[in-house]
């Protein structure tokens, strides 16, 4: 990217983590560190620090996970999700969902992917009941592979999926835990 912005400072640009693949090193780069200066007087003396807000400690790490299995709203409701994490649970995966299964209070925020939640690129990613939003496809759309499972063969997450499954999820994921289990 190239930002151009002359007439302002400071400038700045930031970049969600897992948004594009590790760059690989190059090591003939080289970088120089300025130190700059702060003048204290310049400090807002309006802002006062309140207090600091822990988040409640989850072992979720979507960012981290190698397979993610993700609910959205096509599961119809929070006790479907059991579905979900057995299917993680043979596969030795994270357990994702769209920002509907979260706000209809089926899973906790921690599993929230896409723009208001995390952005990921686990080596398999494996949307089930996920319609393929825009706001869900940008937390997940670079995923080395992306499996669909819906019964709207014109869901917007079949353009990103490399493999497509258009049928009955609560059919279609039964059959794969029965098979994954069997070995």
């Amino acid at each position: 990217a190239q930002i151009i912005s002359p007439n302002y400072r400071p400038q700045m640009a930031t970049v969600r983590h897992k948004v594009m693949p590790e760059a690989e090193a190059d090591t003939s780069r080289k970088g120089e560190i300025i130190r700059e200066s702060f003048d204290e007087r310049l400090q807002d003396k309006r802002i006062k620090f309140l207090d600091f807000i822990k988040e409640a400690i989850s072992t979720v790490n979507l960012s981290e996970a190698d397979i993610i299995v993700s609910g959205g709203r096509g599961l119809g409701e929070g006790k479907n999700f059991a579905l979900i994490e057995e299917l993680a649970e043979c596969l030795g995966a994270a357990v994702g969902s769209s920002r509907a299964s979260v706000d209809a209070g089926w899973i906790p925020y921690s599993h929230q992917v896409g723009q208001t939640g995390r952005t990921v690129c686990p080596k398999i990613y494996i949307a089930c009941g996920i319609s393929g939003q825009i706001q869900h496809l940008v937390g997940m759309q670079s995923s080395k592979t992306i499996i669909a499972i819906n019964k709207d063969p014109e869901a917007p997450i079949f353009k990103v999926a490399n493999y497509s499954i258009v049928g009955d999820l609560f059919k279609i994921i039964p059959l794969l835990i029965k098979k994954l289990k069997r070995g």
